[in-house]
């Protein structure tokens, strides 16, 4: 059997606000709440992988990296846009309003400010 990752939590100041953002963002929905109490706001990936957003009172930097196609890359980024949301090309300079990715065709990543540092990119990064 092939190894599939089923789901990642993700640490947030808020779980709800950092899970509509992303699904925002991401052109995604929110799911149900789970887990024990309903404490995860969960955002559906695609077919294997879920987000589960935890409120947390702090947490390790996190970095979630998504693999996307043109369209969506260009959708994504007119929601950034749209929403006044900063990004860059650089982990170290994640507003810097670029998206000449240094490993990839096209990319960027987003600080949420409350939750992990994330990526979009066009085509596979160069490993």
């Amino acid at each position: 059997m092939a190894i599939i990752l089923n789901h990642v939590v993700v640490c947030a100041a808020d779980n709800l606000t950092a899970a509509r953002s992303f699904a925002d963002v991401m052109g995604l929905r929110l799911g149900p709440f789970e887990g024990i109490d309903g404490k995860f706001a969960t955002v559906p990936v695609n077919d294997s992988l879920t987000l589960f957003f935890v409120t947390a009172d702090s947490a390790a930097p996190q970095h979630l990296a998504f693999e996307v196609d043109a369209a969506s890359f260009a959708a994504i980024l007119g929601r950034l846009r749209e929403h006044g949301i900063p990004f860059g090309n650089d982990p170290r300079d994640p507003a810097n309003g670029r998206t000449d990715h240094p490993l990839a065709a096209q990319g960027c990543f987003r600080h949420d400010g409350d939750g992990p540092l994330f990526e979009v990119t066009v085509g596979h990064p160069a490993r």
